[in-house]
C-alpha cells in the first residue's frame, strides 16, 4: 500500500543512495508539449541534502528537456525503484532548479558529489521536495547490476573541456518544444 512521508527518513535516504539508477520526470506547461523521462545513473551522482531536499549532478547530454522544463515551471519528480532486495518504489515530487557552474552556490553543492567526473558536468539539479511517497514495487523486475557504464565519462574526456560551451550553444540551447535550455555562458 502506498504511503506518504513528511521527510526523507534516514532509512529512505539509505535506500535512495543505494539505487544504481533513478528516473527524472518533467513536463512543459503547454498541453501539447513533450513530457520527458530521463534515466540517471553513475554512482555518486545523487545526494540527499536534507529532510526535504535532494540534488543530482547533471552531465552534458543529447537534450536539455529537464533544464528547459525547470526553467519554465520548476515541476519535477524523481523516481527510484528497487531492482534487488525487497520491492519498493520511492517518488520525490517537488520544485527543481538548475544551478550552473557559474552560479555562486555551485561549488558548495558540487562538494556533495565525488571529485572525479568533472568533465562534461553541466549543472547541479536541486529539488526542494514537496511530496514524498513510496509504493510496493511488486511488478518491478529483479535484476543484477553488472556495474556503471563508463562510456559517458570516456566520451566527455575525449571531447575536452573546450568542446562543451559550443555544444551547449548549438545542441542544448533549447528543448524539443523550443523552450530555453542551457543558458549561454556569461561573458566576462
Amino acid at each position: 500500500m502506498a504511503k506518504t512521508f513528511d521527510t526523507i527518513t534516514d532509512r529512505m535516504a539509505r535506500f535512495l543512495l543505494a539505487q544504481p539508477v533513478f528516473f527524472v520526470g518533467t513536463a512543459p506547461l503547454a498541453g501539447d508539449g513533450h513530457v520527458n523521462v530521463s534515466p540517471k545513473g553513475m554512482s555518486g551522482t545523487f545526494a540527499v541534502l536534507g529532510e526535504r531536499r535532494a540534488a543530482y549532478l547533471d552531465y552534458t547530454g543529447s537534450g536539455t528537456e529537464t533544464i528547459a522544463h525547470l526553467r519554465e515551471n520548476g515541476r519535477i519528480v524523481l523516481m527510484f525503484c528497487a531492482f534487488d532486495g525487497p520491492p519498493d518504489i520511492v517518488r520525490l515530487h517537488g520544485r527543481g532548479r538548475v544551478v550552473l557552474p557559474s552560479d555562486p552556490e555551485f561549488d558548495d553543492l558540487r562538494a556533495h558529489f565525488p571529485k572525479e567526473r568533472t568533465t562534461g558536468q553541466r549543472s547541479v539539479i536541486v529539488v526542494d521536495v514537496e511530496r514524498i511517497s513510496d509504493s510496493c514495487g511488486f511488478s518491478v523486475p529483479l535484476m543484477d547490476l553488472r556495474g556503471d557504464r563508463d562510456l559517458l565519462d570516456r566520451h566527455h574526456e575525449r571531447q575536452g573541456p573546450d568542446h562543451f560551451p559550443g555544444y551547449w550553444r548549438t545542441r542544448n540551447a533549447a528543448s524539443i518544444d523550443g523552450l530555453p535550455g542551457v543558458p549561454p555562458e556569461p561573458v566576462d
